[in-house]
């Protein structure tokens, strides 16, 4: 079976860093992504916003807190998680969520900082001021 999920969109709070007992680092923020389509019925065009949280481990996350902000653009590539709890009332409570394997910055002040992988010894090195590339076909993409 095959789990991956490529979003683009912005933060929509800031990352909260934790880390684990055993010293590692747990980044979690919001993503707010958009679609633009026509309504069959009216031919209105109009748009459907998703709100996604997104966790990041290890070295990336640390980095998604240094560089990451509120209102900033990220491409998230990682997995479809489905978390399920028990909230303070009792009640089970579920949500889907992504946790990232891979992020990359897309805002113009941060290309410069390139991209950054949470598996990092298999992705190539990019040079400080080299905008790095994605392996992505445009077709890949649903926009």
């Amino acid at each position: 079976m095959y789990n991956k999920v490529i979003l683009v969109g912005n933060l929509t709070r800031d990352v909260e860093l934790k880390y684990t007992p055993s010293g590692t680092a747990i980044a979690k923020f919001g993503l707010a992504t958009n679609r633009s389509y026509k309504d069959t019925m009216t031919g209105e065009n109009k748009q459907e916003v998703m709100f996604i949280d997104i966790t990041v481990f290890g070295r990336s996350a640390e980095i998604a807190n240094q560089y990451l902000a509120k209102g900033r653009r990220v491409l998230v590539e990682g997995r479809l998680v489905f978390e399920q709890w028990v909230d303070s009332t009792g009640q089970k409570r579920s949500k889907h969520s992504i946790v990232a394997e891979k992020l990359q910055f897309m805002d113009s002040k941060a290309q410069s900082e390139g991209e950054f992988d949470s598996k990092p010894q298999m992705q190539p090195q990019t040079k400080q001021n080299e905008v790095p590339s994605i392996d992505i076909d445009e077709d890949d993409i649903p926009f």
